[in-house]
């Protein structure tokens, strides 16, 4: 199916207050299941934004089968930010762990690295960050290679228990940080690369409609990225972050929309994971 450009995808406020005419979204208040799961599900726990946060985390971390982390793990992409999570996540007990990169690890898009060799300055706040701290992580080569505890996802799709999870970094431009592709086709040339039989998607922008409200009030999330998951995509889940305070759970009635940011909008790690369970495919078995 070919996704169309929606007329007002450069203004994605004023997108969903069209969009929203055809549209249902369900807030959905789930507590973490206290049982094991069923032996033919799996369990999926959930946690995206925490931003070399993980020492100040107060929550426990819920046991499952697999862990998703959706990005923004760091605040820069800095080696050392990158070692320390890996370091974290590597202690946790799940035996499958899928992480996917957001605008803040800047040392993974190589596409950045590579405008801002040799600048003096970044174009992008500093968030209370030194210049020098994220100078250093875009001066970084291969900082993908220190995740040696996880299985790191762009662009592509891995297969646990049957089912399939395609994990994509990209949102529309914010703040020049990394993995920033302009509003409208450029997006949506990213949304394509989705495989029709995923199961859980993983981006690290939310769609538009869903976790996407900022607390001026405008929608950050992509038209198309929406229109591409309901109608071509149809994964049974998708799981993002990137909007701090759209953390949550929401339902179109058919997909579940999981906002799994731990840090709150003022950069405090609160948020607790998000867990689901999911049936795995007849005749699979996680032995």
């Amino acid at each position: 199916m070919k996704i169309e450009i929606h007329k007002l995808s450069s203004n994605p406020t004023q997108a969903w207050a069209e969009v929203s005419k055809s549209q249902r979204v369900v807030k959905i208040h789930a507590k973490p299941p206290k049982a094991g799961a069923a032996p033919n599900k799996v369990r999926i726990v959930c946690m995206s934004d925490t931003h070399s946060l993980t020492p100040h985390i107060k929550f426990d971390i819920p046991y499952g089968d697999i862990f998703i982390h959706a990005g923004d793990f760091t605040r820069c992409g800095s080696l050392e930010e990158v070692v320390e999570f890996n370091e974290w996540i590597g202690k946790l007990p799940h035996k499958h762990k899928i992480v996917i990169a957001g605008n803040h690890e800047l040392s993974f898009d190589e596409s950045f690295t590579k405008a801002h060799e040799g600048c003096q300055s970044l174009p992008i706040p500093s968030l209370g960050l030194a210049r020098d701290a994220i100078a250093e992580a875009v001066r970084t080569p291969n900082t993908k290679q220190y995740l040696t505890n996880c299985t790191y996802l762009e662009d592509e799709a891995i297969i646990v228990y049957g089912i399939k999870i395609y994990g994509s970094p990209w949102q529309p431009e914010f703040c020049n940080w990394a993995f920033n592709v302009p509003r409208g086709e450029p997006c949506l040339s990213k949304w394509e690369r989705i495989p029709e039989d995923t199961d859980i998607l993983i981006t690290h922008t939310p769609p538009i409609g869903h976790g996407d409200l900022c607390c001026t009030g405008v929608r950050a999330g992509c038209v198309e990225l929406l229109s591409t998951v309901q109608q071509r995509v149809k994964p049974k889940y998708h799981v993002f972050g990137h909007i701090h305070e759209g953390y949550g759970i929401t339902s179109d009635g058919q997909i579940i929309f999981i906002n799994a940011s731990t840090c709150d909008i003022n950069y405090l790690p609160t948020n607790p994971p998000i867990v689901f369970d999911i049936s795995m495919p007849h005749g699979m078995s996680k032995d």
